[in-house]
Protein backbone atom coordinates (compact mmCIF):
# COMPACT_ATOMS: atom_id res chain seq x y z
CA UNK A 1 0.00 0.00 0.00
CA UNK A 2 1.26 3.70 -0.84
CA UNK A 3 0.07 6.97 0.37
CA UNK A 4 1.31 10.14 1.47
CA UNK A 5 1.04 11.77 4.83
CA UNK A 6 1.88 15.12 6.48
CA UNK A 7 3.13 15.44 10.11
CA UNK A 8 4.43 19.06 11.48
CA UNK A 9 4.92 20.64 8.34
CA UNK A 10 7.09 17.81 6.60
CA UNK A 11 5.86 15.38 3.84
CA UNK A 12 6.39 11.94 3.26
CA UNK A 13 5.53 9.25 0.70
CA UNK A 14 5.00 5.99 2.65
CA UNK A 15 5.34 2.13 0.73
CA UNK A 16 3.72 -1.09 3.14
CA UNK A 17 4.04 -4.42 2.17
CA UNK A 18 3.03 -7.19 4.40
CA UNK A 19 4.19 -10.75 4.66
CA UNK A 20 3.44 -13.59 6.84
CA UNK A 21 6.32 -12.66 8.86
CA UNK A 22 5.41 -9.06 9.30
CA UNK A 23 5.83 -6.05 7.41
CA UNK A 24 8.11 -4.34 5.07
CA UNK A 25 8.18 -0.50 5.79
CA UNK A 26 9.74 2.21 3.59
CA UNK A 27 9.28 6.28 4.47
CA UNK A 28 11.27 8.80 2.55
CA UNK A 29 10.59 12.62 3.91
CA UNK A 30 10.33 14.60 1.33
CA UNK A 31 13.95 15.92 -0.45
CA UNK A 32 15.26 12.60 1.17
CA UNK A 33 16.44 8.91 0.84
CA UNK A 34 14.16 6.23 1.40
CA UNK A 35 14.64 4.60 4.58
CA UNK A 36 13.78 0.93 5.04
CA UNK A 37 12.26 -1.18 8.42
CA UNK A 38 11.51 -4.82 8.83
CA UNK A 39 8.47 -5.02 11.68
CA UNK A 40 8.30 -8.73 12.72
CA UNK A 41 4.90 -10.35 13.54
CA UNK A 42 6.29 -10.51 17.15
CA UNK A 43 7.37 -6.74 17.59
CA UNK A 44 3.73 -5.59 17.78
CA UNK A 45 0.53 -6.48 19.06
CA UNK A 46 -3.62 -4.74 19.52
CA UNK A 47 -4.53 -4.10 23.04
CA UNK A 48 -7.79 -2.32 23.34
CA UNK A 49 -8.13 -0.09 20.06
CA UNK A 50 -4.14 0.88 21.17
CA UNK A 51 -0.40 -1.19 19.71
CA UNK A 52 2.23 -2.02 21.56
CA UNK A 53 5.52 -1.85 19.36
CA UNK A 54 8.84 -2.34 19.95
CA UNK A 55 11.37 -0.40 17.88
CA UNK A 56 14.98 0.23 17.70
CA UNK A 57 15.17 -1.71 21.20
CA UNK A 58 12.28 1.19 22.50
CA UNK A 59 8.68 0.04 23.77
CA UNK A 60 5.91 2.13 22.28
CA UNK A 61 2.76 2.11 23.64
CA UNK A 62 0.28 4.09 20.51
CA UNK A 63 -3.10 5.25 20.70
CA UNK A 64 -4.68 6.63 17.47
CA UNK A 65 -8.29 8.56 16.52
CA UNK A 66 -9.11 9.73 13.20
CA UNK A 67 -11.30 11.96 11.61
CA UNK A 68 -11.56 11.84 7.75
CA UNK A 69 -7.94 12.53 6.48
CA UNK A 70 -6.61 13.62 9.95
CA UNK A 71 -5.06 11.30 12.23
CA UNK A 72 -4.35 12.35 15.97
CA UNK A 73 -1.77 9.62 17.45
CA UNK A 74 -0.49 9.57 21.07
CA UNK A 75 2.91 7.85 22.43
CA UNK A 76 5.42 8.85 24.69
CA UNK A 77 2.92 11.53 26.85
CA UNK A 78 2.36 13.73 23.45
CA UNK A 79 0.23 14.03 20.68
CA UNK A 80 0.89 14.29 17.10
CA UNK A 81 -1.66 15.24 13.89
CA UNK A 82 -1.01 13.35 10.73
CA UNK A 83 -2.88 13.50 7.83
CA UNK A 84 -3.21 10.71 5.21
CA UNK A 85 -3.26 11.27 1.78
CA UNK A 86 -4.40 7.56 -0.78
CA UNK A 87 -5.27 8.13 -3.67
CA UNK A 88 -8.77 7.58 -3.11
CA UNK A 89 -8.62 10.23 -0.40
CA UNK A 90 -7.20 12.68 -2.19
CA UNK A 91 -9.38 12.25 -5.17
CA UNK A 92 -12.35 12.58 -2.77
CA UNK A 93 -11.22 15.49 -1.06
CA UNK A 94 -10.35 17.42 -4.13
CA UNK A 95 -14.09 16.44 -5.73
CA UNK A 96 -16.06 16.96 -3.33
CA UNK A 97 -18.53 19.79 -2.92
CA UNK A 98 -17.32 22.46 -1.28
CA UNK A 99 -13.87 21.22 -1.65
CA UNK A 100 -11.01 23.91 -2.13
CA UNK A 101 -10.37 23.42 -6.15
CA UNK A 102 -13.64 25.26 -6.99
CA UNK A 103 -13.72 27.98 -4.05
CA UNK A 104 -12.22 30.72 -5.66
CA UNK A 105 -12.66 32.19 -9.19
CA UNK A 106 -12.44 28.85 -10.47
CA UNK A 107 -13.31 25.09 -10.68
CA UNK A 108 -10.01 23.48 -11.19
CA UNK A 109 -9.17 20.18 -11.51
CA UNK A 110 -8.00 18.30 -8.16
CA UNK A 111 -6.12 15.44 -10.09
CA UNK A 112 -5.61 13.99 -13.72
CA UNK A 113 -9.19 12.64 -15.18
CA UNK A 114 -10.90 12.65 -18.41
CA UNK A 115 -14.10 14.57 -18.73
CA UNK A 116 -17.47 12.90 -19.20
CA UNK A 117 -19.75 15.30 -19.33
CA UNK A 118 -20.23 19.20 -18.67
CA UNK A 119 -23.22 20.51 -17.75
CA UNK A 120 -23.09 23.97 -18.02
CA UNK A 121 -22.18 26.67 -20.29
CA UNK A 122 -21.29 30.38 -20.34
CA UNK A 123 -23.65 32.58 -18.75
CA UNK A 124 -25.31 29.96 -16.64
CA UNK A 125 -26.69 30.96 -12.77
CA UNK A 126 -26.18 27.78 -11.00
CA UNK A 127 -27.04 27.19 -7.38
CA UNK A 128 -24.83 25.94 -4.53
CA UNK A 129 -24.82 21.88 -4.71
CA UNK A 130 -25.40 22.20 -8.24
CA UNK A 131 -23.40 19.83 -10.62
CA UNK A 132 -21.09 21.64 -13.05
CA UNK A 133 -19.66 18.69 -14.72
CA UNK A 134 -18.84 14.77 -14.46
CA UNK A 135 -15.27 13.73 -14.32
CA UNK A 136 -13.51 10.46 -14.56
CA UNK A 137 -10.44 9.77 -12.37
CA UNK A 138 -9.16 6.50 -11.08
CA UNK A 139 -11.94 4.69 -12.98
CA UNK A 140 -14.86 6.56 -11.01
CA UNK A 141 -17.08 9.28 -12.37
CA UNK A 142 -17.61 12.11 -10.20
CA UNK A 143 -19.76 15.14 -9.83
CA UNK A 144 -17.62 18.20 -9.72
CA UNK A 145 -20.72 20.51 -7.55
CA UNK A 146 -21.04 24.41 -6.82
CA UNK A 147 -19.56 25.28 -3.87
CA UNK A 148 -21.98 28.70 -3.42
CA UNK A 149 -24.31 30.27 -5.90
CA UNK A 150 -22.57 31.01 -9.10
CA UNK A 151 -22.35 32.60 -12.62
CA UNK A 152 -20.52 30.62 -15.19
CA UNK A 153 -17.79 32.56 -17.13
CA UNK A 154 -16.31 30.03 -19.51
CA UNK A 155 -16.48 26.62 -20.01
CA UNK A 156 -12.41 25.51 -20.61
CA UNK A 157 -13.02 21.62 -20.98
CA UNK A 158 -15.62 19.92 -23.42
CA UNK A 159 -16.68 15.52 -23.10
CA UNK A 160 -13.71 13.64 -23.81
CA UNK A 161 -10.92 16.18 -22.92
CA UNK A 162 -8.48 14.70 -20.82
CA UNK A 163 -6.87 17.41 -18.17
CA UNK A 164 -3.88 17.29 -15.66
CA UNK A 165 -4.25 18.50 -12.11
CA UNK A 166 -4.66 21.72 -11.11
CA UNK A 167 -6.30 22.82 -14.86
CA UNK A 168 -8.74 25.34 -14.56
CA UNK A 169 -12.09 23.95 -16.15
CA UNK A 170 -14.60 26.45 -15.48
CA UNK A 171 -14.32 30.63 -14.96
CA UNK A 172 -16.75 32.13 -12.74
CA UNK A 173 -17.82 35.60 -13.22
CA UNK A 174 -17.03 37.76 -10.42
Amino acid sequence: MFFEAESNKKKYEVQVNESRSGYKVSLREEGKDWRHFDISNDQYQYLDETVSFLFNNSSYLIDVTNLGMEYTVFTRGSYRTIKIFNEEAILHESLKAGGGFGTGENLSSGMPGKIVKVLVKSGDEVKEGEPLLIMEAMKMENEMRADRDIKIKDVNVKAGDNVEAGAVLITFAK
